[in-house]
């Protein structure tokens, strides 16, 4: 070894010695800074499978929710949910219903993602309950689950908001990569969306659970977090343990599961007989006409749609509601009493016009034998609306009535 490499050797034992002596030692684990009991009313949990943590919930019977009394929830009717679900809940009492929502992580409509907060709202003489799972971090949740699945299988009615599509698969999904049986074949679901839609989409531009809260029960959250915002707080919480920043989002499924409460008080009556139905804007019993009529009930869809045009609607919902009393009175055998619609609605400018102006070309052509007068009104909807059906209809009545101006000849 010549003297240059040995210099370079010894320099480098000696930068080596300087590397060890000031190398910096790797920071020590810091503990777990997750403690809930120190912000939230709640206690761990231990399963057969792990662990995990709940909180309930009380709103006192005199409490008020917007125009829904907490009271008035335990007083609710047996068989309130029969019409609203086809018949297939019946007798149920309310004490055992459930009401359920969830809070979710991870990417949105990806196996990955799962339940780390469930809500589970009850009826009880005390007032509402709402008890929540939570996962503290995803090993928790096989056992947050299992509590789940037992806490379950004291209810016959399991009601939710979208549940159908979302809640309740998500959660058979997670059930089943966990190895545990899911618990929802035991209840029967009633989703409240459907019934909402039914009776708000034509009201209001969103049938949102908040949106109708505000709109139907009067409540203003005050410092909501909203709900496209929670999955970013859950994962924060995640990376920093600090739990304190998932208060908000307890308090929003708390409030979630009981605004689905009180409208359980309000959806499902209005799918009961029209003679019951207690809601006085128009746009509300279109909506129910809607569905009766859906459902095969006339009479009563008629009912509703004449209660709702009595009532007062805007131009656009008018004539369409015009449009379906006058089809049902024709479908009922009534043809006078569908005439008269048909001539109003012939008489203006509306979307149904040119359909009138043809139902009253069919009545002139069918019952009056009038082919001058039903040609003429289906030269105007051809004007208004071409269509094949409306030119072979004016082509036969010409055909007619140059047939019967030769025989007169």
């Amino acid at each position: 070894m010549n003297d240059l490499q040995e210099q370079l050797a010894k320099l480098r034992r000696r930068i080596a010695r300087i590397d060890k002596k000031y190398a910096r030692k790797p920071p020590a684990a810091q503990p777990r800074r997750s403690y809930p009991e120190r912000w939230l009313n709640g206690s761990e949990i231990e399963t057969d499978y792990g662990r995990h943590y709940e909180l309930d919930k009380l709103y006192e019977r005199h409490r008020r929710h917007g125009s829904i009394g907490i009271c008035d929830l335990e007083d609710l009717p047996v068989g309130l949910l029969t019409p609203i679900s086809n018949g297939e809940i019946g007798g149920v009492p309310p004490d055992r219903w459930c009401f359920l929502d969830t809070e979710t992580a991870g990417p949105m409509g990806s196996v990955d993602t799962y339940a780390f907060l469930i809500g589970v709202g009850r009826i009880t003489s005390d007032g509402f309950r709402v008890r929540q799972f939570f996962l503290r971090d995803k090993t928790e949740e096989a056992s947050a689950l299992a509590a789940i699945s037992t806490y379950l299988g004291q209810f016959e009615v399991m009601i939710t908001y979208n549940g159908r599509t979302f809640d309740q698969p998500l959660l058979e999904a997670r059930f089943q990569s966990v190895g545990l049986t899911q618990p929802f074949s035991q209840v029967a679901h009633l989703d409240l969306l459907f019934g909402a839609r039914r009776l708000w989409n034509l009201r209001f531009e969103s049938c949102r659970l908040v949106d109708l809260e505000n709109q139907i029960l009067g409540v203003e959250r005050e410092g909501d977090l909203p709900g496209e915002l929670i999955p970013y707080v859950y994962c924060e919480y995640l990376r920093t343990s600090e739990v304190e920043h998932l208060i908000p989002i307890f308090h929003h499924n708390q409030t979630d599961i009981l605004t689905l409460a009180c409208f359980t008080a309000i959806v499902p009556l209005a799918f009961h007989e029209p003679g019951m139905v207690q809601f006085s804007h128009g746009a509300e019993m279109v909506g129910l006409g809607r569905w009766w009529r859906q459902a095969g009930k006339d009479e009563q869809a008629l009912a509703l749609f004449r209660r709702a045009v009595d009532g007062g609607l805007d131009d656009d919902l008018l004539f369409r509601t015009l449009w379906d009393i006058a089809a049902l009175e024709k479908k009922l055998r009534r043809p006078d009493a569908a005439l008269l619609i048909w001539e109003d609605l012939a008489g203006c400018r509306n979307p149904w016009r040119a359909g009138a102006l043809e139902e009253l070309a069919k009545h002139y052509e069918r019952r009056e034998r009038d082919y001058t007068k039903a040609l003429e009104l289906t030269r105007t909807a051809l004007r208004l609306s071409d269509s094949e059906a409306l030119r072979k209809r004016a082509v036969r009545l010409e055909k007619r009535l140059t047939g019967a101006t030769q025989l007169e000849h």
